[in-house]
């Protein structure tokens, strides 16, 4: 009989093997929103499918299903340690899903994905979803079938659920619809105290003109902030352009992506800020990990809390535009100089109901990821259609956030995760939330000076802290075990809340 060692050795290099592909595949993602001229799309949507192709029937070899076996049946299976068990445990789980997944049907929705996103922007374009509905209905009639195969492999209660576990593992829509009932109640609280106060911020400072090479310069001195390095001879990292902002990449290779407005200089503030959040994640898991399962980040929403918690509870904080505000001057060139540290920060943490999800406040942004999380689920229950999603989406802005949708591009056709078939993904946004605000209560207690820290430029600590405490353990847990790891409770809407209301009781003066 061969050591369980051997064996298990043997299945790492298979696995290797399928996690080297895979970070090859994120860069041609990447290539298709960055730098592939236009008529390629036909060419591209090809080589994915073939791609998609070749990845399945890598995660899908029988000798990974016979090594998996013979490890798991050995008799010295339990002198494996805890890390060499999770990885055997989600190589397992992924074996089952992929294996129970069709060839075809993964091809087919790797080419429809690819269609769709293609079709996504021309239509966003013309601001019209009648040109868009015919492609989403069928990567939605796809994922349906992947959905149906799933649940049964997962033993979900529905296949709705068996996509957010691709995202937030053992999550279910119950427990989300529970969670965001009690996050809807205290955001709406707290956005009537604010929309109720005398103190509302002028943001007309904010629509002033910087060109976009300033901004560029603005992204670098951001990623250098949050030591995400983009500029060294050593580099693991750029910043590129393109339509929606996003990260992609793998240990020495994460590249994020930012879009940049003359007329509207934050956004592309807060986004790199948000996408190197992302990046420095990816980069600091355990090193020791690289090409293993426990390499890869815990979940989606870990993966949102860190972003979001670089963005919001660092990027939005007065500390931090205190060391920063300074630079943003020199770097717009007199555009700025008259502005205060009091009056800019309340304009970067304006509280207002808005149609945008990306340029949401902290406190509505919530609510835009409850409409969608409702949306999907309804979806997948076949509840509505996608031909109702305009109607439904407008309603929902209309009931949630008393905005008046005017066209599908502002509306239902914002966000590419729907055309790239990321069913699922829209709860993690809100747990992150949830999650950054449990970190950040832990943090408070362990470093009690970090936002002194933060005012002289040293995110170093902080960022210390979160290496050690979250990015280090990859995927060595699942998401609930994890937080309960890190705040010694369950998940917890409170101390986001809580984290809210202190923020923005000191901003408007309620």
């Amino acid at each position: 009989m061969e050591s369980v060692e051997s064996d298990y050795r043997r299945l790492m290099e298979k696995v290797k093997e399928l996690l080297v592909f895979q970070s090859a595949e994120f860069v041609v993602y990447w290539d298709m929103e960055t730098m592939m001229p236009p008529r390629a799309i036909n060419l591209r949507s090809q080589q994915l499918a073939l791609l998609s192709r070749i990845e399945h029937k890598m995660s899908t070899d029988p000798e990974i299903g016979r090594l998996l076996e013979e490890v798991m049946r050995h008799p010295k299976y339990e002198e494996l340690d805890a890390v060499q068990r999770r990885n055997v445990y989600l190589i397992k789980k992924q074996y089952d899903e992929q294996t129970k997944l069709p060839e075809e049907l993964v091809a087919e929705i790797a080419k429809q994905r690819t269609i769709t996103i293609d079709k996504w922007k021309k239509a966003k374009a013309a601001k019209e979803f009648s040109m868009f509905r015919p492609e989403l209905e069928k990567l939605v009639e796809l994922q349906k079938k992947a959905a149906e195969i799933l649940m049964k492999v997962k033993e979900t209660k529905n296949p709705y659920d068996a996509l957010i576990d691709i995202y937030e593992p053992k999550m279910t829509a119950e427990n989300i619809t529970k969670i965001f009932g009690e996050l809807r109640e205290g955001l709406v609280s707290i956005l009537k105290e604010c929309e109720n106060s005398s103190k509302q911020p002028d943001i007309n400072m904010l629509k002033r003109i910087v060109p976009i090479d300033p901004q560029r310069k603005i992204a670098k001195a951001l990623a250098e902030f949050v030591g995400y390095d983009v500029t060294s001879k050593e580099a693991g990292g750029r910043i590129d352009e393109t339509e929606h902002p996003f990260t992609t990449g793998y240990y020495d290779d994460v590249r994020i992506t930012t879009h940049y407005h003359e007329d509207y200089f934050t956004s592309s503030i807060f986004s790199v800020l948000h996408e190197a959040g992302h990046a420095i994640y990816e980069q600091n898991i355990n090193p020791e990990w690289i090409y293993q399962p426990v390499g890869t980040a815990c979940s989606s929403g870990f993966h949102e809390s860190q972003s979001r918690f670089v963005e919001n509870i660092v990027g939005r904080s007065p500390e931090f535009w205190s060391y920063f505000l300074p630079k943003l001057k020199e770097y717009a060139s007199g555009t700025l100089s008259d502005i205060s540290l009091d009056a800019f920060v309340r304009a970067v943490n304006q509280v207002k109901p808005s149609k945008i999800r990306v340029e949401a406040d902290e406190v509505t942004y919530g609510l835009h990821i409850i409409i969608r999380f409702n949306i999907e689920r309804d979806l997948f229950d076949d509840k509505i259609t996608v031909k109702e999603l305009p109607e439904i989406w407008n309603q929902n802005y209309k009931d949630y956030l008393e905005v008046k949708i005017e066209n599908d591009s502002e509306g239902v056709m914002q966000d590419t995760h729907w055309a790239s078939g990321s069913f699922g993904y829209f709860p993690s946004y809100a747990l992150g939330n949830i999650y950054s605000g449990q970190i950040l209560a832990a943090v408070e207690k362990d470093l009690p000076d970090w936002r002194k820290q933060i005012e002289k430029g040293n995110f170093t600590n902080v960022r210390n802290w979160l290496v050690k405490n979250v990015h280090i353990y990859g995927n060595l847990y699942d998401p609930a075990e994890l937080i309960k790891k890190i705040t010694k409770e369950d998940v917890n809407v409170k101390p986001f809340l809580d984290y809210l209301q202190r923020k923005y009781a000191m901003i408007y003066e309620f």
